[in-house]
């Protein structure tokens, strides 16, 4: 039975910082660094054949620090910016809660949380996931058919796209989907790419 993780970068400076962070190569902060250890504790049980991340470097340090600690860091890695957090745009390095306060607490949701409305100058979630998925489906998507097991290191957003895909939630469903930092998420899927059940580890 094939086998896919999911897991978001821990967290990262900005995260900390409560700021925007998108595009821009902030790293992991000493808690994130943690989170990312713990992950790897918890894939100890996995061989994996292969990993997938993103080129920015909280996603990548992240995916390192998990092979480290499971012993896996011979893998093949593939790098591409298709996995890279939603581009924020304007926001990038905003303060959140100032954020809020300037443009309100419910636009600043819709640009967050919503599917297809973006925030200035950046990508929606759907922006997001046409870049995402037609990656997933060509370059990592053959390998899940082969029944191997995958490990993906990326971002909120870029993970949300995917989940909303394997999930088949509605517009209205992944407004609400929020992947925690550091948290790996098992998915399993039948002979045919099906997927049969996920969970937390």
């Amino acid at each position: 039975m094939a086998r896919l993780i999911l897991l978001r970068h821990g967290e990262s400076q900005w995260n900390l910082e409560n700021r925007f962070t998108g595009w821009v190569d902030v790293p992991l902060s000493p808690r994130g660094i943690q989170e990312a250890k713990n992950a790897g504790e918890k894939l100890r049980s996995f061989a994996f054949n292969r990993a997938f991340t993103s080129v920015l470097t909280r996603a990548i340090e992240t995916l390192r620090l998990v092979l480290e600690a499971i012993g896996q860091t011979n893998i093949p890695i593939e790098r591409d910016k298709a996995l890279n957090e939603r581009m924020y745009g304007e926001l990038q390095g905003l303060n959140k809660a100032d954020t809020a306060k300037k443009y309100g607490d419910e636009q600043v949701k819709i640009w967050r949380r919503s599917y297809d409305i973006a925030p200035p100058g950046g990508e929606s979630l759907k922006d997001t996931a046409d870049r995402v998925l037609p990656y997933y489906e060509n370059r990592i998507m053959p390998y899940i058919l082969q029944g191997e097991t995958i490990l993906i290191s990326a971002h909120g957003n870029s993970l949300r796209a995917l989940v909303m895909q394997l999930d088949q939630l509605t517009k209205e469903q992944v407004l609400e989907l929020n992947i925690p930092t550091g948290a790996p998420l098992l998915y399993e899927f039948e002979k045919s790419g099906a997927v049969v059940h996920h969970r937390y580890l």
